[in-house]
């Protein structure tokens, strides 16, 4: 894969899921390709694949492989398996859950071929609904905006293209985005290893900055919008993502900038009333204490390491979708675009 072009962030290929290692990048370029749904389930667990969409495509390919492994009951085996893999992303129990209705209705002698059929019906439909995210996005922004984003939600997290950082391609390709801030995202640095090497790979004028460094940024008149993508949205328009995103949304609001949150109707989860009901991944305190090998916290020290917060819904200007932008009250316009 050369520096431009559009990349595969999960793929089928020779009987064989496929996953660019993320916690690699962006000094190396490593694919994984996994034979055993069990690898999948690692995979997902340790992040080197990770995004919300990402992860519920690779997991309906996970369960493509438990289907050729040992047939429908290693299918729900893996499916139990596969869904707690990492509980905040509603993708990936959305995906699951569909992979799971597509294998009671298969043919015995059919699993494998009617699941691998639906898998790929799901990455095809994610790469359209990245695609369509970004066009509806993209006439939202300003003229020559200079875009802040956190943490990564281009197609390393989807599958291709991206929401929120599909957004910011397309406006880019429009003449409309003229430069983009491009939070760290403490603590695994998903945005200054995995957005700015997509960004690179586009040729979009970029900087990173630390985390903390926004609001600074911000109260100077230096960012014109914030896009986030998302890894739940609850029925009222709550929204988990990686943590740091709210101190964003509250910042974008005290200064008067739009913040938007791009991101599939695959990550509504219309049966949570409100953020509150979200479950928060609560991770290995290690990825706080150490740093590129090198421990940065005394040893005895304590370190808690949530992987998200939630954004009130109150604090986001708009939700983009592939089926259009819903605006506030989202708890009906979530709720119309979903019926669609």
């Amino acid at each position: 894969m050369g520096e431009k072009g559009e990349l595969r962030a999960v793929d089928w290929e020779d009987g064989r899921v496929v996953l660019i290692d993320q916690t690699r990048l962006p000094l190396e370029e490593v694919y994984l390709r996994l034979r055993r749904w069990q690898e999948v389930r690692d995979a997902i667990r340790s992040m080197r694949v990770r995004g919300a969409p990402a992860i519920g495509i690779a997991a309906a390919y996970g369960v493509v492989l438990a289907a050729r492994q040992g047939g429908l009951g290693e299918v729900e085996r893996a499916c139990q398996e596969l869904e707690k893999a990492r509980p905040t992303a509603v993708n990936l129990s959305w995906a699951v859950g569909r992979m799971r209705e597509a294998a009671r209705e298969a043919a015995e002698d059919s699993l494998f071929e009617q699941l691998l059929t639906e898998a790929h019906r799901m990455a095809r439909e994610q790469d359209e609904a990245d695609r369509a995210i970004g066009r509806l996005g993209a006439e939202l922004l300003p003229p020559r905006c200079r875009v802040l984003t956190h943490c990564n939600a281009g197609g390393l997290a989807t599958y291709s293209f991206g929401t929120a950082l599909g957004v910011i391609k397309e406006g880019f390709r429009r003449g409309k985005v003229r430069f983009v801030w491009v939070d760290e995202t403490r603590p695994l640095l998903q945005g200054a290893r995995l957005t700015a090497w997509e960004l690179r790979r586009e040729g979009v004028d970029m900087a990173v900055i630390c985390d903390n460094m926004a609001g600074h940024l911000i109260s100077r008149g230096e960012v014109d919008v914030v896009i986030t993508g998302a890894d739940r949205i609850a029925a009222n328009g709550d929204t988990a993502n990686k943590i740091g995103t709210y101190t964003l949304a509250v910042l974008a609001h005290r200064h008067g900038i739009p913040f938007y949150v791009a991101a599939p109707l695959s990550t509504l989860d219309l049966d949570l009333p409100d953020g509150s009901l979200i479950p928060i991944e609560d991770r290995d305190p290690g990825e706080v204490t150490v740093c590129g090998g090198m421990r940065t916290v005394p040893e005895g020290v304590a370190a808690r390491n949530f992987a998200f917060d939630v954004t009130p819904a109150e604090l986001i200007t708009g939700i983009v979708t592939e089926m259009g932008v819903a605006r506030p009250p989202y708890r009906e316009s979530l709720s119309s675009l979903a019926r669609g």
